[in-house]
């Protein structure tokens, strides 16, 4: 990705329908919904073994597994929104990024904590803030602290209503939990789809090579 032209999205501003977001990820997931769930169950699979036999370990799996795992949707979205074939493993991609997505993630949080915790306010703020910063790293190839910022500064922009956004996700999620908790498996692939798909068309002009991937996997 190209900074300078980052930075021209940021300064332009940004704009998105909620509505329709949701509802291209809901297609997305459906054209690969095997896929998605098998993916979902894994890693729900994982979490209940550290929860079940390790836990006293559960913080190594939030620190050291979670981030490529969950950068897995982001990678095949990616493969989706650019028709390329998709293999299961695919889904393991993020594990090629493995220390910078730990980094970032790790950081990213421990910001958030110290927000919540002194003023809450700031806390939330940075929790809304940070949403796209895995994603500067996977496919703009920014470090822990870049990444971080054109999340923030990119969503500054317009945080109202990525904060709408966040809230629809929720919303979204709480639907499925109380759908004998087996909805999850639908919508929590959904939210980080609709996360990838809201920063693919924020981002898009600021892709080098627009009639290339945004990412070479």
């Amino acid at each position: 990705m190209d900074l300078g032209k980052i930075q021209s999205i940021i300064d332009s501003g940004v704009d998105f329908d909620i509505k329709e977001i949701l509802t291209k990820a809901w297609e997305m997931f459906k054209s690969q919904a095997v896929f998605h769930v098998g993916y979902m169950v894994l890693i729900a699979a994982i979490q209940a073994g550290f929860a079940l036999y390790l836990k006293d370990f559960t913080f190594l799996y939030s620190i050291f597994l979670a981030p490529p795992l969950i950068c897995g949707f982001y990678l095949i979205a990616n493969r989706q929104s650019q028709k390329e074939y998709l293999d299961f493993q695919n889904y393991f991609d993020g594990f090629k990024y493995w220390w910078n997505l730990v980094t970032t993630n790790l950081i990213s949080s421990i910001v958030i904590v110290f927000g919540i915790i002194c003023f809450v306010a700031p806390g939330i703020y940075l929790l809304i803030g940070y949403m796209f910063c895995l994603l500067f790293v996977i496919f703009g190839g920014f470090d822990f602290w870049t990444s971080m910022e054109l999340s923030r500064r990119l969503v500054h922009t317009n945080w109202l209503k990525f904060f709408l956004f966040g809230l629809a996700l929720l919303a979204l999620n709480i639907v499925g939990f109380l759908c004998l908790v087996v909805g999850l498996f639908i919508t929590v692939p959904m939210t980080y789809l609709s996360v990838y798909i809201l920063f693919e068309e924020l981002t898009i002009d600021a892709v080098d090579e627009p009639s290339e991937t945004i990412i070479q996997v």
